[in-house]
C-alpha cells in the first residue's frame, strides 16, 4: 500500500518508518533540517531491539504525496487546525484518514474541516516515541499499539486492511467496534496524568506514593469518565480500576508528553487534555474540580514570561 505520513514528530515517523521496512510506499510530509535529513539519509530508527534505516520518500507539499491507500495523522493536537488543509488535499485524493492524536476531538474538528466525513477513521495509539535529531525517532516503550474503528461503530475491509498493515510490520494492531468507547479509555489515563504530573511537575511515581497524589489521580480518572458516561459513551462500571491499576503499574520516572513539553517551555496539548475535561463536563452539566484546577493553573504558569516556565 501507499501510505501518508502527516506529521514527521516521533509517533508519525516512527509508524511511516516501520510501514517503509514492512515494503510499504512511505511518504511523509516534512520541513526544515528534519526534511532534509529524510531526503538525504533516509529515516533511522532506534527501539530497545536494534536500530534500523527505512527508505521513504519526504515532501512539505501534499499536492506532490498524489493519492494514497491511508494517511496517518499524527501532529500535537495544537497544530491540527494547521495541517487540515493538507488533510482535505490527501483525503481528495482518495485517502482514508486515520488521525492518532491525543484527545477525543481529532476526528470531529477535521470534519468541521473540511475533511468527508465518509473519509475518516477513528484512530489511537499507545507509544512512546521521540524525534531525537533531524531524521532519526527514537521507540523508547515495549509498547506499540494502534487500533482503528469507524466512527459510527462495528468493523469494515479498510478498518482490517489497515490494521493488519500496522500488524503485519511489527505493531499490535487491532480493529474497534467501538472506537469511541477507546479514545475516552486512552483520555482518561493521558488527560489524567496531564493533570496530577502538571500539576505537581512531577514524574508519576512521587505522586502515586502520596496518599493525597493517589487520591488527586484517582479523582481526575473518576471525573473524565463521569463526562464519558454523561455523553452516553458506552463503558463498562469497573473503567476507573482499570485506568488506575495501568497507572500504578508505570515505571516511577515517567513523565508523560504533556510534563515534557511543559517543561520544555514550549506549547502543550492543555486545551485538548485537562481543557477538554473541563469543557466538555461544564456542557454535560458534570463538575470536573480537578481538571478545572489544572486547566486554570497551568494555563497561567505557560504563559510567556512566567517565572515557573521552563528555559
Amino acid at each position: 500500500m501507499k501510505v501518508a505520513v502527516l506529521g514527521a514528530g516521533g509517533v508519525g515517523a516512527y509508524y511511516g518508518g516501520l510501514l517503509a521496512r514492512a515494503g510499504h510506499t512511505v511518504v511523509l510530509l516534512a520541513r526544515g533540517p528534519n526534511l532534509d535529513a529524510l531526503r538525504a539519509r533516509g529515516l533511522e530508527i532506534r527501539t530497545p531491539e536494534g536500530t534500523f534505516t527505512a527508505a521513504v520518500e519526504a515532501t512539505d507539499d501534499t499536492r506532490k504525496i498524489g493519492s494514497a491507500d491511508f494517511a496517518v495523522v499524527a501532529v500535537k493536537s495544537y497544530s491540527l487546525a494547521e495541517i487540515t488543509p493538507s488533510v482535505c488535499r490527501v483525503a481528495e485524493a482518495g485517502a482514508v484518514i486515520v488521525p492518532v492524536l491525543n484527545g477525543v476531538e481529532a476526528a470531529d474538528r477535521l470534519v468541521e474541516g473540511g475533511v468527508p466525513s465518509g473519509m475518516v477513521l477513528g484512530g489511537l495509539t499507545q507509544i512512546s516515541a521521540a524525534r531525537i535529531a533531524p531524521g532519526v525517532v527514537e521507540r523508547r516503550s515495549a509498547f506499540q499499539r494502534v487500533v482503528v474503528g469507524e466512527l459510527a461503530g462495528g468493523g469494515s475491509d479498510r478498518g482490517e486492511r489497515i490494521a493488519a498493515a500496522f500488524r503485519a510490520a511489527g505493531a499490535d494492531a487491532e480493529v474497534s467496534l467501538d472506537i469511541t468507547a477507546d479514545l475516552w479509555r486512552k483520555f482518561a489515563f493521558i488527560a489524567s496524568m496531564a493533570s496530577a504530573c502538571g500539576l505537581a511537575r512531577s514524574a508519576v511515581g512521587p505522586i502515586l506514593s502520596s496518599g493525597l497524589g493517589y487520591l488527586l489521580v484517582e479523582r481526575a480518572v473518576r471525573e473524565v469518565f463521569a463526562v464519558a458516561r454523561a455523553r452516553k459513551i458506552a463503558l463498562s462500571d469497573d473503567e476507573e480500576s482499570k485506568v488506575l491499576s495501568f497507572i500504578s503499574s508505570l515505571p516511577g520516572g515517567l513523565k508523560p508528553s504533556f510534563l515534557l513539553d511543559l517543561e520544555s517551555g514550549g506549547p502543550t496539548e492543555l486545551d485538548d487534555l485537562c481543557g477538554a475535561v473541563s469543557r466538555l463536563g461544564r456542557q454535560a452539566g458534570v463538575e470536573t474540580p480537578v481538571h478545572d484546577t489544572a486547566t486554570a493553573a497551568l494555563s497561567v504558569s505557560a504563559q510567556p514570561g512566567s517565572s515557573s516556565k521552563a528555559r
